[in-house]
């Protein structure tokens, strides 16, 4: 069993995802990469818990499930699951479709950002309920 906290990222473009994974993994989190909505989705209903924190693109070429309707998914397992929004145009709708206490990071932005964004909201967030 592993130690880093799982963080499920959505993101299709390869070039950002290896720069998204990478970053994450130097800040000691592990990240299960997917590169479509639906897919996401998916992996959030059969989770039952295992990931910590969700950073989604916005826009996702592939599928109709973008960012805002995975993060609106997360939300309904945990309403209090932490989000990070990447996007280089729409950061402008964050406040309009983003979820609340989210964060959104405008491509480009430094790795360090990211780190700092979701240890913010890991935080921030009230303990896991233990599993029996």
């Amino acid at each position: 069993m592993t130690s880093q906290l799982l963080i499920l990222v959505v993101e299709d473009d390869q070039d950002v995802q290896n720069i998204v994974q990478e970053s994450l993994s130097d800040g000691g989190f592990e990240a299960v990469v997917t590169s479509s909505g639906e897919r996401a989705i998916e992996l959030l209903d059969i989770a039952e818990g295992k990931y910590r924190a969700l950073v989604t693109d916005i826009n996702l070429r592939a599928g109709k499930a973008d960012g805002w309707h995975v993060a609106r998914h997360a939300r309904k397992i945990d309403p209090n699951f932490p989000i990070v929004y990447m996007s280089g145009k729409d950061a402008d709708d964050w406040a309009s479709q983003g979820v609340p206490n989210s964060i959104m990071l405008a491509k480009p932005f430094a790795p360090a950002q990211l780190v700092t964004a979701l240890s913010n909201l890991l935080n921030a967030a009230p303990p896991a309920s233990p599993t029996v």
